[in-house]
Order: C-alpha cells, then sequence, then structure tokens
C-alpha cells in the first residue's frame, strides 16, 4: 500500500487527469455513487473513479497498479454478490460510458462497456434489430454477456456469447487489447463465459437479428393449480418453437392494473410465454395455458424493449439468488417444484422460477466454457425483500430449493444467476477442463489476479 503523501498526490493528479468525476469518502456524491441495485452490499471503497472514455479506464487501472490498490470494475452493478465494489480499493466505474451504435447493414452493435439492457434494446429496436439480452433493463450488458448471457431469446437465437463478435479490453497492465475470432483468438474464448477476468470491456460487438414483432402472454393462477400449469407449460415448451420462451414461477401477486385486487399480496403461480414473432403464432403455442382455468391474463403483441422491463427488481431491495440446471422436469420434479414453490416467503419480492433452455442454447457451439448449455432447464430462486428482518426466512428458502431440486441437477451453473458461492460453483460454472485452459490464459493476461472481484478465476 503506497505511503498518504503518495496516495494523496497520485489522487489529486487523478481528479485533474480524468475526464469523469472522481470519488473519495467525506465527497459529496459519494454514498450515492457506491450504491448497487443489491441492499444487502454496503462497502466503502477508497476510490470511484467515474470514466467518461476509454483513456480515464486506461488512467483509473494504471493509477490503481500505482498505489496497490485492490480494484473492482462496475458496468450495470448488478453483481448479486456485490462484485461491483470493493473496500478500500479502487472501482472503475463504467456508467458514463453507455453508447450504442447499431449498424443496421452489418445487423450488429458496438455497445460501450457501462451500457445497461435498455440502452441496447431502446437502441436496436427502431431497426426491427435485437440480439439475447438480460431480462431486466438495468443489467449491465458486459456482465452479463462476459459470463454468458441468458435471456427471453435464447432458445431462439443463443445464448449472448454466441453473438459476441469483439471486445474492447483495457488489461491489467493498463493497456489497450482487442479479442475477436481473428484477433487474440485465445481471449476471445476465455471472454464466452469467463467474465471479468482477464481485463476491463470497454465495448463489446454483438450480432443482432430481425425481430420486427414479438408477443407474450401472460397469465395468473391460483397457487394451488401450480402442479397442472408447470406440467402444461414444460409440455407447450419442449415440443415447442425455439421462438417460444418464457417462465413459469410463483411470486407475490403485485399492485398492477392487470391483477384482481383480491389476489394482490397473496402468492399466485404464473405462466409468461413469450414469442419471437407475431401473435398469432404466440396464441397457438399458448393455447394449453389459455385453456386452463385462470385469473387474470394479458396477452398479444408488446415491443421486446418493454417486455424486457416487465420484471425489473425495484431498487433498495435486499436480493440473494442461486439456481441448478437440470436433466429435466418430469413430474416428479414439477411436484417438488411446486411444493417449493407453496412455502415461498410471502409477501416479499421473491420469485421461484422455472427457465427452459434448449433450441439454440443447446444447438450453440459446444466449445465455450458454458457447461450448462446442455441442460433443459433451470430452477432460479431469485430472493427479493425489503426488510433485513426477513433474511432468516429468505436466504434458508434459497437454500432448501437447490437441495430439494439437487436429485436433477447437472451440477453446472450460470454464474451470473448465483451470489459467491465458492471456488468449487465457479468450477461448476466452467467446467474443470475449461477452468484449467482459462488458468492459463489468467497467467497470461492478469498474473496478478488485478481482476479479482468477479467469480473468480487464479492464474494457473
Amino acid at each position: 500500500m503506497a505511503s498518504p503523501s503518495k496516495a494523496g498526490t497520485a489522487l489529486a493528479a487523478l481528479r485533474e487527469d480524468l475526464a469523469g468525476d472522481v470519488f473519495a469518502p467525506g465527497d459529496a456524491g459519494y454514498d450515492g455513487a457506491r450504491t448497487v441495485f443489491n441492499a444487502m452490499i454496503d462497502r466503502r471503497p477508497a476510490v470511484i473513479a467515474q470514466c467518461a472514455h476509454e483513456d480515464d479506464v486506461v488512467r483509473a487501472v494504471r493509477f490503481g497498479r500505482e498505489l496497490d490498490l485492490n480494484i473492482a470494475v462496475r458496468g450495470g452493478g448488478h453483481s448479486v454478490a456485490g462484485m461491483a465494489l470493493n473496500d478500500n480499493g479502487l472501482v472503475v466505474d463504467l456508467r458514463r460510458m453507455h453508447g450504442v451504435t447499431v449498424d443496421p447493414g452489418a445487423e450488429a452493435v458496438r455497445v460501450q462497456g457501462g451500457a445497461t439492457m435498455s440502452h441496447l434494446d431502446r437502441a436496436t429496436q427502431p431497426y426491427g434489430l435485437a440480439t439475447t439480452g438480460g431480462r431486466a433493463s438495468t443489467t449491465g450488458v458486459g456482465g452479463f454477456v462476459l459470463g454468458g448471457g441468458s435471456g427471453w431469446l435464447d432458445r431462439w437465437c443463443g445464448l449472448a456469447v454466441d453473438n459476441l463478435l469483439g471486445v474492447e479490453l483495457v488489461t491489467a497492465d493498463g493497456e489497450r487489447t482487442h479479442a475477436s475470432a481473428d484477433e487474440n483468438p485465445d481471449l476471445f474464448w476465455a471472454l464466452h463465459g469467463g467474465g471479468g477476468n482477464f481485463g476491463i470491456a470497454t465495448a463489446l460487438t454483438l450480432r443482432l437479428h430481425e425481430l420486427p414483432e414479438f408477443a407474450i402472454a401472460l397469465l395468473l393462477y391460483r397457487p394451488e393449480a401450480g402442479r397442472e400449469v408447470v406440467r402444461a407449460f414444460r409440455d407447450v415448451i419442449e415440443p415447442g418453437p425455439a421462438e417460444a420462451s418464457g417462465g413459469v414461477l410463483y411470486l407475490t401477486a403485485p399492485p398492477e392494473d392487470f391483477v384482481p385486487p383480491h389476489l394482490v399480496g397473496s402468492l399466485v403461480c404464473v405462466a409468461l410465454l413469450t414469442y419471437a414473432g407475431a401473435e398469432a403464432g404466440l396464441r397457438e403455442v399458448a393455447e394449453p395455458l389459455l385453456a386452463l382455468p385462470h385469473e387474470a391474463e394479458v396477452v398479444g403483441a408488446m415491443p421486446y424493449a418493454d417486455v424486457q422491463c416487465m420484471i425489473d427488481d425495484p431498487p433498495g431491495m435486499r436480493n440473494y439468488w442461486s439456481a441448478e440446471y437440470l436433466t429435466g422436469a418430469p413430474d416428479e420434479f414439477v411436484d417438488v417444484f411446486c411444493a417449493l414453490g407453496q412455502n415461498m416467503p410471502v409477501p416479499t419480492g421473491t420469485q421461484h422460477v422455472l427457465f427452459p433452455l434448449g433450441g439454440a442454447v443447446a444447438a450453440g457451439p459446444a466449445e465455450y466454457p458454458v457447461p450448462y448449455r446442455g441442460s433443459p432447464w433451470v430452477v432460479h430462486p431469485f430472493g427479493i425483500w425489503a426488510d433485513p428482518a426477513d433474511d432468516g426466512r429468505c436466504i434458508p428458502w434459497v437454500h432448501d430449493v437447490r437441495g430439494h431440486v439437487r436429485p436433477w441437477a447437472t451440477g453446472a451453473v450460470y454464474l451470473n444467476f448465483i451470489g459467491d458461492e465458492g471456488a468449487d460453483r465457479v468450477r461448476a460454472g466452467l467446467g474443470a477442463e475449461n477452468t484449467a485452459r482459462l488458468g492459463a490464459l489468467k497467467r497470461r493476461w492478469d498474473p496478478d489476479n488485478v481482476f479479482r472481484f468477479n467469480h473468480n478465476i487464479e492464474p494457473a
């Protein structure tokens, strides 16, 4: 650690040099700058560098290395484990770098490292183009994509990393580099699931797909109908077209216009069927779900970017998530899933979700470090609540879900869906052979493990 005098001089120089803002404890705006979406995270960095462009990122990394500060990187700040922050270190905050440039002729888009899904989706929608994005508009594009990237469109056009064309990086040495299929191909491979371990992604280029229409069927059922609903959803999705996706879940009914007042605040079972196409195609696929007795429905065409906002987390909530990827969803599993839903903490923002995979996910490139690709389903206990007094019932419930569905689990996991669950889960999220190769690449690109505030891959 640098001496106080050296640190003070270096901080003054950083404030002078950065086009963006620099915050330290005691500065006006510091507390706002260190707030992330998960209210359980309360960390106090020594310096927050809000970078305005790539030169700022280079300068910030070199500053952190000069003072021997731990470095965390913030894009959207959606890491449930709070990996966008640290205590007494440097945070390289990319949120000002949120430009999106669409090339409709090439069906590609360049996204700066601090952009969120909302920035991406709103920019591509006027062209009738889209690519796989996270299921919340506030999710950062960079962390989402580099971690693998699963969303409403993945069954149709693949995981986000399947659509990654190039990445612009600032390395641990504060140097610029580029990775693509033709340039630094080993590094490019590592960025298909290896997360932020290899550098700071200042921009990503993604493949786009024509999506002139999008439609949804959102159906609310009584919780006691859950088994019938989940089985119907499974039987719709598994033989259905790749355009169909969505999820089936238990949640506390929110005070929305489409929710009958007598259900607000109580447990409900919800089927959300999304469709990358016209409403007529959606209705054909959704017919078995529509035929089941339900309490409310929203069915029809809806802009994809609007659907992306539907399950945004309210700010200031406490979050604890996990996931298990499954070999299948037989009736025995459905019974267990629904029993766990009936025991979900209510009323909270918690969601007990079953997402489908398959389609283009399963058919995608097998060589990337995303070992969950072959799983047809994933259980995602998504704990969200406001009152710290509920920690004692919400966190154990998440662990309980994992334990009870383990007989059907593959062991693989999408790391963006979980918090800090230890080194074994990181290996499960990358695959054992992949982890060894990634460790060797980490030794080449970040031998000092500068970028360790992530699902960390240690240098081999």
